[in-house]
């Protein structure tokens, strides 16, 4: 077992790759009562075509990582869900973009909940009956989505920035797709994706490395795992150019909501360059949109924009985005005031005072963050499979340089690759 430290956030981490290929993680937190624990596999919803070993590209159904995820708490007897609380353990599930990741929270019976949480993703339970019960489930599921605004105008914002590339299609899918999946396309993405090399385990809280880490050896030395697959995964080529300048849509509002992006055109292949493209990016987003901005301000002076009015930004090795908006009276006069301020600063770049403020308010919320394990596990596994650490970030925001802002914000508010999304109230 490794042990990683980092002096800076006074952290250390211990980790350890099994023969099997999995990969495990262990922050211990010295007075923390609760413990934390995902179980996370490298395949989300943009991962619907791939191919394995050299074979030809495979094209799964759309939402297939989202149906998966929602059948892996299925089993032969009982219910995992009431395994997991008879411990004194709140258990979930979610599947992201580039993720699906199983966990729990516990302050008591740890090794039996982490058992339990290695043994039901690592035994998968498909029959034609229960696939079929789950399609009805999801479907109900993805019809309400339909009815949310705030999901529409999501969805309706990326779906107008890409072409091709799944990152636009809905996590879940379509009432279409799901139809189409059966059990044996649940049992190829499961031996694809869910073999132990494609996954990482994080635990986090008031626990003990040493006993942690045998305990899951234990565990996995007891049972047998095929090859580790070679996976390439498959994205079509995507115009640079937005799909959709805007895309509108209807339902029953008290208010329009309205968000709108900028698509990446270049996105760094190194993973340290595109962390710290995130890093400028937030930054950048923080110091022109934050609640403490002059432009914030103004707008809500002007009862342009409530509390609901946010940002943020999205990228991969693949896709990058940002999305900015909430709800407001008037969408077209919110965007002509964001875009004639955003052309000022574009012109006189950030003030450094500004900046300055900013940046400590983004280390700080990063160190206040370092006190929720939650925040910890879901987000050092999401950098992890981006080929990052977690742990990186505050030396990353004590470095970064107004200059470096200041050219990401130049490079990335380019309105040839803006879309717009709006949800507004039927017009009759």
């Amino acid at each position: 077992m490794k042990t990683l430290n980092y002096p800076l956030v006074q952290e250390t981490l211990y980790h350890e790759v099994l023969p099997n290929g999995l990969s495990v993680y262990i922050l211990p937190k010295k007075g923390f009562q609760k413990t934390y624990a995902t179980f996370t596999t490298r395949f989300g919803s943009v991962d619907n075509t791939f191919a394995l070993d050299g074979e030809q590209p495979v094209r799964v159904e759309d939402g297939i990582a989202h149906f998966l995820e929602h059948k892996m708490f299925e089993e032969p007897h009982g219910d995992i869900f009431a395994t997991f609380a008879s411990q004194g353990a709140s258990a979930n599930a979610f599947t992201s973009f580039d993720r699906t990741a199983y966990l729990f929270s516990a302050t008591e019976q740890i090794p039996a909940n982490l058992t339990t949480l290695l043994d039901f993703v690592q035994n998968p339970y498909f029959t034609d009956e229960n696939v079929e019960k789950e399609k009805g489930i999801i479907e109900q599921e993805i019809n309400m989505y339909k009815d949310n605004p705030d999901w529409r105008v999501y969805t309706g914002l990326i779906d107008a920035l890409y072409h091709k590339h799944p990152v636009h299609i809905d996590i879940a899918g379509s009432v279409e797709s799901i139809r189409r999946i059966t059990k044996e396309s649940l049992y190829q993405c499961y031996r694809t994706f869910y073999h132990p090399s494609n996954m990482l385990l994080f635990v986090v809280g008031g626990v003990n490395p040493d006993e942690i880490m045998e305990l899951v050896r234990r565990n996995q030395e007891g049972k047998t795992f095929g090859e580790s697959p070679n996976i390439t995964r498959t994205v079509e080529t995507e115009p640079e150019q937005v799909k959709l300048e805007v895309k509108r849509s209807e339902l029953a509002v008290s208010l329009p909501k309205v968000l709108f992006g900028f698509k990446e055109t270049v996105l760094p292949a190194d993973s340290k360059e595109l962390l710290e493209k995130e890093v400028s990016s937030k930054l950048m987003l923080e110091a022109l949109l934050g609640p403490s901005s002059r432009l914030y301000q103004q707008l809500y002076d002007d009862d342009l924009i409530s509390d609901s009015f946010g940002y943020e930004y999205n990228s991969s090795g693949s896709y990058g985005f940002s999305l900015i908006g909430g709800d407001t009276k008037d969408p077209e006069a919110l965007l002509s005031a964001i875009r004639s301020s955003l052309e000022a600063a574009l012109e006189e770049g950030l003030n450094a005072e500004d900046f300055e403020r900013i940046r400590r308010k983004r280390i700080g919320s990063y160190l206040r963050m370092l006190n929720s394990p939650e925040a910890i596990a879901n987000e050092f596994t999401r950098y992890k499979f981006r080929g990052s650490d977690l742990f990186d970030l505050l030396p990353l925001y004590e470095s970064v340089s107004l200059e470096q802002v200041n050219e990401r914000m130049r490079d990335h508010f380019n309105w040839d690759q803006m879309a717009v999304s709006i949800v507004d109230r039927p017009t009759s």
